[in-house]
């Protein structure tokens, strides 16, 4: 996707309103369900569907230790198709994160910027929950995204 833009403030603050209704849903692997379960994929797929209807792909089955089972950037791949690219120190909130969880290894880790030092995410195990970007995430974040532009008024009358 072409970066004809680094983001809009109107998509952003629907990101972040969306994503905040998914606080303390249960993590679930595979799952995509506000209130019901989700993963950290799942999460950003639902945001996605709660702005924009629809989902743009359906992911394939994969298991959790997926990214150390093919060794390739699926999650990365994905979000190139999907969002749009944009420099790390361009960064806000509304903003999607990707994360690496060794340095060598694929991304497997999402989440959504929701303050300069605040991170939304599904965290294993637990639920989606709001963290600070500590030191820990900060070292893992390697690539930013923005979800595509709303660009009429027509894509926002069902999400006002």
């Amino acid at each position: 996707m072409s970066n004809p833009f680094i983001g809009d403030n109107i998509t952003r603050m629907l990101v972040l309103r969306a994503a905040y209704l998914w606080l303390n849903t249960p993590y679930q692997h595979q799952a995509s369900s506000r209130g019901a379960g989700t993963d950290c994929l799942g999460f950003i797929r639902g945001v996605w569907r709660e702005i924009y209807g629809f989902e743009p792909e359906t992911p394939p089955a994969y298991t959790p230790d997926w990214a150390e089972q093919n060794g390739q950037e699926t999650l990365y791949d994905a979000a190139k198709r999907c969002l749009v690219p944009i420099p790390k120190s361009q960064t806000q909130a509304g903003d999607v994160l990707l994360f690496r969880m060794h340095s060598e290894a694929p991304c497997k880790h999402i989440g959504i910027l929701s303050a300069p030092d605040k991170l939304l995410h599904a965290y294993w195990g637990k639920a989606v929950v709001e963290s600070h970007l500590v030191p820990y995430w900060r070292k893992r974040w390697v690539y930013s995204f923005a979800f595509p532009p709303l660009t009429n008024l027509s894509d926002l009358k069902d999400t006002l």
